[in-house]
């Protein structure tokens, strides 16, 4: 394991709060929107949501996302617990140890921003997020 961070989840409004974060922690924001996925992959009515913020100062990162048009959304249940793994392997072995008794939220693949990721909800209603970064071709 690489590191373990937090992933917090808005409805809408992920990019005023990151932009505030950032503003106040003094620190580096990247902010990627739904409309630059690729296209026809984009969800409909999320093109001006964030699919992936990250806020970085020296080793600290804080990441975050809004929530997809739609879906339930409760502030103060809106996080995950983002481990950053070496390998597919290590990927597949935590995400398998978690899912147990417990739901899994995406499969583990590989992703088109060149990483191979999966989301699993634990047993007692923690939200975990896989994620190993890709070899650039």
């Amino acid at each position: 394991m690489k590191q373990l961070n937090v992933y917090l989840n808005f409805d809408g409004n992920c990019s005023e709060a990151m932009k505030f974060y950032q503003k106040s922690l003094k620190a580096d924001l990247k902010i990627m929107p739904f409309s630059e996925m690729p296209a026809g992959h984009c969800p409909p009515g999320a093109k001006d949501r964030v699919m992936h913020a990250r806020l970085e100062k020296g080793n600290a990162i804080l990441m975050a996302s809004d929530t997809m048009p739609g879906q339930a959304f409760k502030t103060g249940n809106n996080f995950a617990v983002s481990i950053d793994c070496e390998t597919k392997k290590e990927v597949d072995e935590f995400s398998n140890a978690l899912k147990e008794g417990g739901v899994v939220m995406m499969p583990n693949q590989d992703m088109f921003w060149g990483a191979y990721f999966g989301m699993v909800t634990d047993k007692f209603g923690i939200n975990w997020m896989f994620n190993c970064e890709l070899e650039k071709k």
